[in-house]
């Protein structure tokens, strides 16, 4: 009988310390936060634009940020828990991005010299966990736009997504949902309409009212075509014309001959600066010259000359006593 005691404590002991060996295996198990895109953008919104766009993504967390995906943790008084992220947030948000741009339509991979730039600077990618609020993630981030002059179009605009659930410290099912919900809410923060703006060329000048002209031909500007007219009595005048400007965005320039009178023909501009809000500070200046007679010079508002798409005038020339 007391064989049988001594067995059954024996078989008891082993068991007990076979249960807290797998509970001590199951606690050194180190939880994972699987990053993903859990939302699609919208599909095909910005297809047919004239420009593509390049992006950079740079890190600009900080290192205590940047080498823990948590690092708030108050269940844990002396230290917060290690947890794995897979994949590495710059390759995740590098491929996701590029891949959420593409569903919506934006040429990645035109031609450099016309291509914008899109900068991102990721400075924050964390989920953390708080007594009383539950997990709560954060992915904040910095953009700017560049033409391909890398002229700032766009700038520097903070980008914050956020995601708050209730679960407790170890349910780590929750902390990726958060984290993941973070991500796709800063994604949907961005103003994807205001970049299209800049890769597209509207049919008319004033729908691009502070579009600048840089002499990439992507303004409606650029294409605008300006019918000339210029007559003079008697004929045989030369024609010069000059842009002179009160607003420092466009320089004044010298006189560039035209032709002779009775000139006419359809132009464009290539006003480097000029945008169709400052256009209104910006004028033309003819001038008629012919050999015995006195010059004479005529002003024409350009914000005048845009909405009417001529410059149509003639010179009564004054001999010279």
């Amino acid at each position: 009988m007391k064989t049988l005691r001594y067995i059954f404590f024996a078989a008891m002991v082993v068991l007990f310390a076979s249960c807290s060996s797998v509970k001590q295996y199951a606690n050194r198990i180190t939880p994972t936060i699987n990053l993903a895109l859990v939302k699609d953008a919208p599909h095909n919104k910005f297809v047919n634009l004239e420009y593509g766009i390049k992006v950079n993504i740079s890190d600009g967390r900080s290192y205590d940020k940047a080498s823990r995906i948590v690092y708030k943790h108050d269940n844990y008084l002396t230290s917060t828990p290690k947890v794995n992220v897979y994949p590495e947030v710059m390759s995740f948000t590098n491929e996701s991005m590029k891949r959420y741009m593409r569903t919506m339509g934006f040429n990645l991979d035109a031609d450099v010299k016309t291509d914008y730039m899109l900068s991102v600077t990721l400075k924050e990618f964390n989920v953390n966990y708080l007594s009383g609020i539950g997990w709560s993630g954060i992915v904040n981030m910095e953009i700017e736009v560049y033409d391909n002059n890398r002229q700032l179009v766009y700038p520097n605009v903070s980008i914050v997504g956020r995601c708050n659930r209730n679960g407790s410290g170890s349910d780590y099912n929750t902390a990726t949902s958060v984290m993941n919900t973070a991500y796709v809410n800063a994604l949907e923060d961005i103003d994807w309409d205001r970049i299209a703006f800049f890769l597209d060329r509207a049919s008319n000048p004033a729908l691009e009212g502070n579009k600048q002209v840089q002499g990439a031909g992507n303004t409606a500007l650029e294409h605008l075509v300006i019918r000339w007219y210029v007559d003079s009595s008697p004929k045989g005048a030369d024609v010069y014309w000059r842009v002179v400007s009160s607003t420092p965005d466009v320089k004044n320039n010298n006189e560039n001959f035209l032709g002779s009178t009775p000139y006419e023909s359809t132009e464009t501009f290539d006003i480097k600066g000029l945008t169709y809000n400052n256009s209104g500070n910006v004028q033309i200046e003819v001038t008629c010259r012919k050999p015995g007679y006195i010059d004479q010079k005529k002003r024409f508002d350009l914000r005048q000359v845009i909405d009417q798409k001529e410059i149509s005038t003639k010179f009564n020339l004054i001999k010279e006593e």
